[in-house]
């Protein structure tokens, strides 16, 4: 009888530990197999959120603008273009404004010439005629009529913002369509490089060196054009173009009623010099004052192309240039002229220099210069000169 209990007993712990046994396996099965089922919910997940991220990705790769293509297609619009100067070749850039074979660059880049040799990507070279200039806006156009008929480059009908991508073209000292690329860092931006008033312009991080002038401004987005580009700062890294709805209504004009050709406004005749010396006397200050301006917009191959063949022949550009690249801007506060003979007349002039220290701060110093101004080739040339400090 006892022994019977007994067995009783051990056998319902028996059953009740493999019951247990059972729950717990049941348990561990459970947890494993949720485990599993969990881990290829969020593995699909995965696949499915990179998947999206990269349809994602391939959809906004394909809205970006393809620069490469923009500046392809502005290529073959962008022109370099050379001005004799007395003799002398100035370079610049200017690009394809309409299908009349109009071409729109910087009025200090054709300065006082009526005609300019204009050269396409291709490397064909073609005789234009300047047929508007701006008095005191920095802009100008050449009309070159085997260019008729050619497509022209896109003009943007909106006002560039603070912050957009932009592509300047041009051809910095004989470099056909260098490219560089920046933003619109500032707009509105107001100075005067005599005699060109600048108002409103845009101030933009891709440098506009030498040779770029009068190239296009183009929109990175749409490869419309924004602006015309038009000086740089003595460090290079920063550059300025005028809106092209700015200059749009002089250009408009020019296209539709073109000024006659003039002759160079320094080329003057000799027998004309012996006769009318007055005329000659405002040449001569004129020049002065021009040679400033080129100065000032940091044009020195123009500026050193004024000088005569001996002071030319005892300075080399390279030293003239050295001579004022740290100059950030002069003014002429007073000028005076007087004849020498009836060939020569002597400028002279007090100028105020802005000028860069070693430090890289700017100071300002009074200078008294005198030029004697004279004829060469029947061009109007800066002879020779002397300056002080006052």
């Amino acid at each position: 009888m006892g022994e019977t209990k007994k067995d009783s007993k051990n056998s319902l712990i028996i059953n009740l530990l493999i019951t247990i046994l059972i729950i717990e396996i049941g348990l561990v099965a459970f947890y494993y197999i949720n485990k599993e089922f969990h881990q290829q919910v969020i593995t699909g997940n995965s696949k499915l959120s990179q998947y999206n991220a990269i349809k994602s990705s391939q959809t906004k790769d394909s809205k970006q603008p393809n620069i490469k293509a923009i500046i392809s297609d502005n290529q073959e619009k962008v022109m370099y273009i050379e001005v004799n100067d007395g003799g002398d070749m100035v370079s610049g850039s200017g690009f394809l404004y309409d299908t009349n074979g109009d071409i729109i660059t910087n009025a200090h880049v054709v300065s006082g010439a009526s005609t300019a040799k204009v050269k396409t990507y291709d490397g064909k070279e073609y005789n234009g005629t300047v047929i508007g200039k701006g008095e005191d806006i920095d802009v100008a156009l050449i009309n070159v009529p085997e260019l008729a008929g050619k497509t022209p480059v896109k003009i943007s009908s909106r006002k560039g913002e603070v912050g957009d991508p932009v592509i300047a073209m041009g051809s910095p000292l004989g470099l056909q369509n260098t490219v560089t690329t920046g933003i619109i860092s500032g707009v509105d931006r107001d100075f005067t490089i005599a005699p060109y008033v600048y108002k409103g312009v845009y101030q933009i991080s891709a440098p506009i060196s030498p040779g770029s002038s009068g190239g296009p401004l183009l929109d990175q987005n749409t490869g419309e054009v924004l602006g015309v580009n038009s000086a740089g700062t003595i460090e290079g890294v920063i550059g300025f173009s005028i809106p092209i709805n700015q200059v749009l209504p002089l250009v408009e004009n020019w296209a539709k009623n073109p000024s006659k050709p003039q002759t160079n406004e320094y080329a003057v005749d000799s027998t004309e010099q012996l006769n009318n010396g007055q005329s000659i006397k405002e040449e001569a200050e004129a020049l002065v004052q021009y040679f400033y301006q080129c100065i000032n917009s940091h044009d020195y191959v123009t500026a050193y192309s004024l000088l005569g063949s001996d002071w030319q022949s005892g300075t080399t550009y390279q030293d003239f240039r050295n001579g004022y690249l740290r100059t950030e801007y002069v003014n002429i506060q007073n000028i005076i002229s007087n004849y020498k003979d009836n060939n020569h007349v002597e400028v002279t002039i007090t100028i105020e220099a802005q000028e860069f220290t070693d430090q890289d701060t700017v100071v300002t110093s009074l200078y008294m210069c005198t030029y004697d101004i004279g004829y060469e080739n029947d061009q109007l040339k800066i002879l020779s000169g002397k300056f002080r400090k006052i």
